[in-house]
């Protein structure tokens, strides 16, 4: 099996319960690293910097995309959202799978720059469950609430550049299918490339024998 990690990316729509479940992998798993994405929104209650984001503002963030220290970024409601670069590469050298959670826009951005990527989307089994959790978070404004299912509706026309759409309906089970996915994900030509150079050097090899 390859040394080198993946880098796995999960989106979904606001309210889908991504990050419960990028918690429930962690805890589950050990081979499991989250990158911390780096945002200009402000802390929601609980939240810790350098926990669940790096939290900076605008001038600071667009000095880090001039130095080409994110390895993607998008806006998203007006604030913006990247990946720092450092983090990402030592882990998946190290043989980590990475997760990214990250909207459409950055995970888009990354399969381009990164083919053998593995993108998931994250969905709730019905809009109308996706509604009941944005409400239940009890800490938005109606009209956060509007623009966030208008968002869903828009990022709902992207999901077919996933690899897989992971409904989240009971939280244990979804976090074994995703391991799951991932460990078939593995297994895929392009992730195994220094084993396919190997067994075919040694075929050449015992082919030259034969003939020989």
């Amino acid at each position: 099996m390859e040394k080198k990690g993946i880098l796995i990316v999960i989106s979904g729509f606001s309210g889908a319960g991504k990050g419960t479940l990028v918690r429930e992998l962690l805890d589950r798993y050990d081979e499991y690293a989250l990158s911390v994405s780096m945002t200009t929104r402000e802390p929601r209650p609980g939240e810790r910097d350098g926990v669940e984001y790096f939290f900076t503002d605008r001038a600071h963030f667009e000095e880090t995309i001039a130095r080409d220290g994110l390895v993607e970024y998008a806006q998203y409601c007006d604030n913006y959202y990247g990946t720092p670069r450092a983090y990402v590469e030592e882990q998946l050298s190290a043989g980590r799978n990475v997760i990214l959670e990250i909207e459409i826009q950055g995970a888009l951005k990354i399969k381009k720059k990164f083919p053998e990527s593995l993108l998931l989307f994250v969905t709730p089994p019905s809009a109308a469950e996706l509604d009941r959790r944005l409400r239940g978070r009890g800490t938005e404004s109606e009209e956060v609430i509007a623009r966030r299912l208008a968002r869903a509706a828009e990022e709902s026309e992207g999901m077919e550049a996933y690899d897989y759409i992971v409904v989240n309906d009971r939280l244990e089970e979804c976090a074994e299918e995703i391991h799951m996915l991932v460990e078939a994900a593995r297994r895929a030509p392009v992730r195994r490339g220094q084993f396919m150079k190997e067994i075919r050097e040694e075929l050449s090899d015992f082919v030259k024998g034969v003939q020989g």
